[in-house]
């Protein structure tokens, strides 16, 4: 199926792993351009490296920490440098795990700006571009925690569910623009980030990486934990010129893992 992104240029946060690499992947295999970005920058250069080999598409870094207050600032300038930007895929990494009801404000303070302040920011210093030019794509990687909130993470469901309000929000008043905002909730993907949450729970509950697993596998349908190339997949079809009617949306990717409607 074409998709219409062959040498669009697309911003891709948290490139260098898990589904900001699947993303990044996948828009590359449909001849985009990308500037990735993300805070390690021997890891930036290194991926893009492996993505120029084999995609054969341009590939521009920009090293920067979504933590920052001048983050979204420093990427934006750095990814219109490169070119027009069509599409911005926002993604980061996810905070720790927290009884919710021992939170600290400190980490509130940088969840939001990692989660929520950076990824609005650089959405809105790239937006002005894709509406002159009518056409462009906003797609965020939230979480399955913004429709059906899990229990450790509450610093994720809430930053994440604050940048969900955000795009449902905005859709509505740039889609006579040509321009779409959509959203896609990742269940339990076989990431370094999911890895990271089994193995430190096995910790804190005495028990193994793999019967954590286990137990997490009883509760999806499908029977099993995502592949990144299958969200992935999906962004790259919200960033097409396929999806030029859908926005607005949060859709999830997880093997049937959210029992609500």
């Amino acid at each position: 199926m074409e998709m219409g992104l062959q040498g669009r240029r697309a911003v891709v946060g948290g490139a260098t792993s898990g589904l900001g690499r699947a993303s990044a992947d996948a828009l590359a295999a449909e001849g985009c351009n990308l500037v990735i970005w993300s805070r390690d920058a021997g890891r930036l250069a290194a991926t893009a490296t492996e993505l120029r080999s084999n995609h054969g598409v341009e590939v521009a870094v920009v090293a920067a920490d979504a933590a920052e207050p001048g983050a979204a600032a420093l990427v934006g300038a750095g990814a219109l440098a490169a070119g027009e930007v069509d599409i911005v895929v926002l993604n980061a990494g996810g905070p720790p795990t927290s009884d919710p009801t021992a939170t600290d404000p400190e980490l509130w303070h940088r969840t939001f700006q990692l989660l929520a302040a950076t990824p609005i920011d650089l959405a809105t210093r790239l937006l002005p571009g894709m509406r002159e030019r009518g056409w462009g794509r906003v797609v965020s990687i939230l979480s399955s925690g913004v429709r059906q909130p899990i229990g450790d993470l509450v610093y994720s469901n809430a930053g994440r569910s604050a940048l969900a309000a955000w795009l449902k929000t905005t859709a509505r008043a740039i889609a006579a623009d040509g321009v779409t905002v959509n959203g896609v909730m990742p269940g339990r993907i076989a990431t370094p980030r999911i890895h990271e949450l089994d193995s430190g729970r096995a910790e804190r509950d005495g028990s193994t990486e793999d019967e954590v697993r286990a137990a997490h596998v009883a509760t999806i349908p499908a029977g099993r934990y995502g592949n990144p190339e299958e969200l992935g997949a999906l962004v790259a079809f919200l960033a097409s010129e396929r999806a030029s009617y859908v926005t607005g949306q949060l859709i999830a990717v997880d093997g049937g893992l959210i029992a609500g409607l």
